[in-house]
């Protein structure tokens, strides 16, 4: 090869590595750039969580704290809180944190909302010291109890459960432990609230149906939900003597009858919470126009809130079965049905919802697996109140996350 083609060739071979040298340099750039702007993306995302997160843990601790962060040094970065208050009714907050790292922001926007007892499955304050969790129990749903968790020949829980006290075992742990299919924890300290029942009082005046059982003697009530509708009376006989279409009468949900007792059945269509600061009577089925196990679109939901007791009424009615839709909330008692021990056998309550209660009371009798008296109880959680509640049910004081968008 003559010198001139060795020239060329080496010429060739010289442009060659040059446009490769030069490509590669502006891939490694492009890298580095992208490198560099991920880090910087990622970075700012992390102080944004970072101030979400300890924003929301303020607020945890302190339901008022609305302060926020100005210009806070994170992470050689910055974090920008606030808190507003978004209905102050309900006492629902947001907090938009925003984190800037090299120019870059990122932005997280949270919703919370109260906590609601109704969320368990089944809560207690005490569990009666003598009824226990047995081999044919299953608890579906969230469970505490403030008191020891009483078990016999492995009662089933498949929601979380949790207790302020131990696990009291009727024999021994080999025989008695209970299956937590959903995970337990002990030494959880969650209190019934003193006003869960006086603080339906102000939205029933306002917003709601306030009866009051002093006036006239009535204390009382015999009431009937036939759909949208409410019907009422003052005597256990006789015709219903008024009628509230509930819409209109209580567009807020609440219904509360003030010193008094409630007699209550019926078909139930709408979010509706009834209260009373006595005793609540279950005199027949009261269940949901639309069944949220059928229909997934169901917007119905029931919340019962006693201070006394609810009770299952010894009637004719209650004597085969009584199907309950609800979360029965009781301050001072408890749940359990009328004469338990000497009413006659009467089938199941068929419960779909939860009960929230100071104390555990019993609705039947038993001998073995086999009942003398009273109910068997078919208790199935409705999921819907994990984050759904009927208006203004009791709260447990904190908060939880409705929504998280970044």
């Amino acid at each position: 090869m003559s010198g001139k083609a060795i020239l060329l060739v080496i010429m060739g071979f010289s442009m060659l590595f040059m446009v490769a040298g030069n490509f590669w340099n502006g891939v490694g750039g492009k890298m580095s750039d992208n490198y560099v702007d991920y880090f910087n993306k990622t970075t700012s995302h992390n102080i944004a969580v970072s101030g979400a997160n300890m924003a929301a843990n303020e607020v945890f601790l302190d339901p008022t704290w609305t302060t926020g962060y100005n210009n806070l040094d994170y992470q050689n970065g910055k974090i920008y809180v606030s808190v507003t208050i978004l209905d102050a009714y309900k006492n629902i907050r947001q907090i938009y944190s925003v984190g800037i790292f090299n120019n870059d922001t990122s932005r997280v926007k949270i919703k919370l909302a109260p906590s609601k007892f109704s969320k368990f499955a089944y809560y207690s304050v005490s569990e009666g010291g003598t009824i226990w969790w047995i081999n044919q129990d299953t608890v579906w749903g969230p469970f505490h109890t403030q008191g020891n968790l009483l078990a016999s020949k492995h009662p089933s829980f498949y929601g979380k459960a949790s207790s302020k006290g131990k696990v009291q075992y009727y024999t021994s742990q080999k025989v008695d432990a209970p299956y937590f299919h959903g995970g337990y924890e002990q030494g959880v300290d969650l209190p019934m609230p003193a006003d869960g029942v006086t603080a339906l009082l102000a939205p029933a005046k306002s917003g709601g149906v306030y009866f009051d059982g002093t006036l006239k003697k009535k204390g009382t009530i015999y009431m009937e939900f036939q759909g949208e509708y409410l019907l009422y009376k003052y005597t256990s006989t006789g015709s219903y003597t008024d009628t509230l279409y509930l819409p209109t009468a209580a567009p807020n949900g609440v219904i509360f009858m003030d010193n008094g007792t409630i007699h209550m059945q019926g078909t139930v269509n709408g979010a509706y919470t009834v209260g009373c600061t006595g005793t609540v009577y279950l005199d027949n089925d009261i269940v949901y126009q639309n069944n949220p196990k059928t229909d997934a679109t169901s917007t119905d939901m029931l919340g019962i809130v006693a201070r006394d007791n609810v009770y299952i009424t010894n009637n004719t009615a209650n004597n085969n079965d009584i199907n309950i839709n609800a979360s029965i909330y009781v301050q001072d008692g408890g749940f359990g049905a009328e004469d338990y021990s000497i009413r006659p056998i009467s089938g199941n309550i068929n419960l779909m919802g939860g009960i929230i209660q100071n104390t555990r009371q019993a609705v039947g009798t038993f001998s073995g697996s086999t009942i003398n008296h009273g109910f068997a109880k078919r208790y199935k959680y409705d999921d819907r109140f994990l984050v759904a509640s009927p208006p203004f049910f009791p709260g447990t004081g904190g908060y939880e996350i409705v929504s998280w968008y970044e």
